[in-house]
């Protein structure tokens, strides 16, 4: 058996800046952390100390974590090559912790959290590897390990679940510098000429080949399909045929019914049929368009009410149709008996609540027409202008605009700040929730609009208004508005930016639109 001891490590020599000298000092330059020479990132002492304070646990920690994973490549070496044995001699990171050397915090206009760190490591690890080939002792030994990187954490996407975000993304901004010494049974092979470059080249180029950015490593921290908000997936056509053999509810003997459509895990407001005046064999014919999100789970339900000049309407009946008894493209009838409430267990002995009959077709969106990118950086400017795009690259055919008002930042009103958000688009106008006492309004809200041709050419129209409570002939003031061409949105199929409010001095609205065809 040969062998050879392996040099015990020495912590560093520590010296204040005061007592170096001039050259010394301008050496000392380039080590200089970001947050002095750059304003954007900020000085992160506490998280420093907490490293530095949680660096023994973490030592152990890490350490433990190293050897679970080499574990099971090790022993796929273990017979091949005369290899009888590799195990760690000893396994530490160190006393001295990495330095934090500045962080800058990105503002995006998704849902997600960007940070940039710049991390610095003079460690001074103590790593021993030893490799039994027949009967010889191979100790490996890794010293003086240096790393220098710019790293990019992104926490997305934001969720309301704890941790509040679904995954992290780890990307590097450069390639990172890594040095190191190695000895061989006591032997600096480092120093062999040629080595040194050759090795750090070739880590430089790995790495970068992995986690370079664009390239990221995916930590899953929540099941994403769980806590993501749904993005449309078709739309639903209904059509409201007729209904049969009513229940008589006025004292006449007969009823004024019409119908509520809405679909399960939907927000948005329900849609009703016109009311046809006394009449139990009421006729409709009318059709609707319901946004889809998950045919798998989403349910239709159809009410039939009994309109009341005065007082609630009486229901007559209600069903339910699963969607996932549809198949796209296909026209499907159903014939289905009221029932009083959603107990599908009803007994048939029950009153006879009348039928009603519907027709539903599933149509879903085009997969090349779902083409969500980024966001587009800065703010656009107070008047978007016209975008010509070309009519050969314009998808045809029917589609859902669908809008997402998110936030508003510094609108201030002369007399009052209960700011709400108005679109308008084709004549219809839409608007979202009063937010009292406020200039950073938060709404989130999301509004559709089903179209039978893409908006191409087309604007729509957002105001920022603010309203007092209370009768007062200051009642209601504007804080500002914005028009946004749709040419954009028809040929990239989503713009997700922050547009500065005309007639206001600060005030930006923060908007997210999608254009999908069917």
């Amino acid at each position: 058996m040969v062998t050879q001891g392996t040099k015990q490590l020495k912590d560093p020599v520590v010296r204040p800046i005061a007592e170096l000298g001039p050259k010394a000092l301008q050496e000392l330059l380039p080590e200089i952390p970001l947050w002095v020479k750059t304003p954007d990132y900020e000085r992160v002492d506490w998280l420093n100390t907490f490293l530095l304070d949680m660096w023994p646990f973490l030592d152990k920690a890490i350490c433990r974590m190293i050897r679970i994973i080499v574990k099971p490549i090790f022993a796929e070496y273990i017979g091949k090559y005369h290899i009888k044995g590799i195990e760690f001699d000893n396994l530490s990171l160190g006393t001295l912790p990495p330095t934090i050397c500045g962080i800058k915090v990105l503002q995006t206009n998704e849902k997600e959290l960007v940070m940039e760190q710049v991390i610095k490591w003079a460690g001074n690890p103590n790593i021993v590897l030893d490799l039994h080939v027949s009967s010889l002792k191979i100790s490996f030994q890794l010293i003086d390990l240096q790393v220098f990187a710019t790293s990019r954490i992104t926490l997305r996407p934001l969720v309301p679940t704890l941790p509040c975000f679904a995954k992290i993304l780890v990307s590097l901004m450069e390639k990172p510098h890594v040095d190191f010494g190695m000895k061989i049974s006591g032997g600096d092979i480092m120093a062999i000429p040629g080595l040194y470059t050759f090795v750090q080249e070739t880590i430089k180029k790995q790495v970068a080949s992995l986690y370079l950015w664009p390239q990221t490593l995916e930590i899953p921290i929540l099941d994403e399909s769980t806590v993501a908000m749904k993005k449309p997936v078709g739309i639903l056509h209904v059509n409201v045929v007729r209904a049969h053999k009513l229940l008589k509810m006025d004292f006449l003997g007969t009823s004024d019914p019409y119908v509520k459509l809405t679909l399960t895990e939907d927000k948005l407001a329900a849609r009703r049929t016109t009311i046809k005046r006394r009449n139990l064999n009421p006729e409709w014919n009318e059709k609707f368009k319901l946004v889809v999100k998950d045919p798998q789970s989403q349910v239709l339900q159809l009410q039939v009410y009994d309109w009341d000049k005065v007082g609630a309407h009486d229901r007559l009946g209600m069903q339910l149709i699963p969607l996932k008894v549809l198949k796209p493209y296909e026209n499907k009838e159903f014939t289905l008996d009221l029932l009083k409430d959603a107990n599908t267990n009803e007994s048939p002995n029950k009153k006879n609540r009348g039928q009603i009959v519907v027709e539903l077709t599933f149509v879903p969106f085009r997969e090349d027409s779902i083409k969500f990118g980024g966001a587009l950086e800065g703010y656009r400017s107070k008047r978007s202008g016209i975008d010509v795009v070309s009519d050969d690259k314009v998808q045809e055919g029917a589609g859902l605009l669908l809008l997402v008002i998110q936030e508003a930042e510094e609108v201030e009103g002369d007399h009052h700040n209960n700011p709400y958000a108005v679109l308008t688009f084709r004549g219809e106008k839409k608007r979202t929730k009063m937010m009292r006492k406020t200039r950073h309004p938060r709404w989130s809200e999301e509004f559709q609009f089903m179209l039978e041709e893409p908006p191409v050419h087309e604007k729509i129209h957002i105001e920022v208004l603010s309203k007092r409570r209370r009768f007062s002939f200051l009642s209601k003031e504007s804080l500002g508005y914005v028009e946004i061409n749709l040419n954009d949105v028809v040929h990239n199929g989503r713009i997700n930016d922050k547009y500065h409010l005309i007639d206001s001095k600060n005030g930006v609205i923060h908007v997210e639109i999608r254009w999908t065809t069917v």
